[in-house]
């Protein structure tokens, strides 16, 4: 990539990182002081809504989880936006700009959560503007690696054989989550039990139908020994170890709001992704430690 596209690249990334201090700020402090009442859906289900702040028109249970979501992008995923821009700005080697793509794609995944997945608000043009900027800053990142140079470039040997267990584990994971929730739902000709005043859920579009067969992807890119299956692995990796940080924290969101988690939801589900975010984590760190730390965006002599 040359200089005037990382330019755009890091300009992007700046761009960012300013409008998701915007939303989040938003979402964790902003209050309308109104209070929860009820509504009835179009399924004529029964629904508590939230009543203040950004999420004054979500529902009672999704709220918490959106409020959830902006503390770890405030706390944990904007600091490694900002870290991994400042690396990128002063290094671009091919590990630094991996390591601001890997990122990047967090913010893509976020603000496609807010994008379709939020009742409508104040903040919805900074919401498109998020994931307009997200998705082809990703994009734009994931060009400007030189694929054929980074498959070359690693100095350890991964651990092979667990990294394709946890890309079919991963996969196979973020179906099954979700699935027996629409399975039970067409069998009862009936909504989604947590549908409540929205017209899908996006965590089930984006983990099913992008995030489970990227894993798949990757695996045979990998297998493959395709430059680009590297690009992928840091990026299903950051993303499930942020995903694994998430979850827990959303939980406590929604036990501050009184709301009433079963046991066994808890065990099952958020269990599960913590462990797969903690290999994901491992997995991470040994694959940017396999890296060369001198090799330039620009450096021909691992292909010469």
């Amino acid at each position: 990539m040359n200089p005037p596209k990382v330019l755009k690249l890091h300009v992007i990334t700046v761009l960012i990182t300013v409008l998701s201090f915007l939303t989040t700020l938003t979402g964790l402090f902003y209050t309308t002081g109104g209070k929860t009442y009820t509504v009835t859906n179009q399924y004529g289900d029964i629904v508590r809504i939230y009543g203040d702040g950004l999420y004054a028109h979500d529902s009672y249970f999704m709220a918490p989880i959106f409020r959830g979501t902006d503390f770890t992008i405030l706390c944990v995923a904007l600091p490694l936006l900002i870290l991994s821009l400042v690396l990128d700005m002063k290094k671009q080697t091919l590990k630094s700009r991996l390591f601001l793509t890997s990122v990047i794609s967090i913010f893509t995944y976020y603000s496609a959560s807010i994008a379709f997945g939020v009742t409508y608000n104040f903040l919805q043009l900074i919401y498109i503007m998020l994931f307009s900027l997200s998705f082809f800053g990703l994009i734009l990142a994931i060009r400007s690696i030189n694929s054929s140079l980074l498959i070359k470039s690693m100095e350890r040997t991964l651990p092979q054989v667990g990294i394709r267990i946890f890309l079919v584990l991963s996969g196979i994971a973020l179906i099954v989550a979700w699935l027996p929730d629409i399975i039970v739902s067409l069998i009862h000709s009936q909504s989604l039990q947590l549908i409540e005043v929205y017209t899908t859920q996006i965590t089930y579009v984006l983990d099913m139908g992008v995030i489970g067969p990227t894993a798949l992807i990757c695996l045979f890119m990998l297998k493959k020994k395709n430059g680009m299956g590297y690009i992928l692995l840091a990026i299903l990796l950051t993303v499930c170890t942020l995903v694994g940080i998430m979850l827990p924290i959303q939980t406590i969101f929604q036990l501050s709001a009184n709301i009433e988690i079963p046991i066994g939801a808890v065990i099952t589900k958020i269990g599960s992704f913590v462990a797969l975010a903690s290999f994901a984590l491992y997995f991470d760190i040994r694959l940017f430690k396999s890296i060369e730390n001198s090799l330039t965006l620009y450096d021909r002599k691992c292909i010469e």
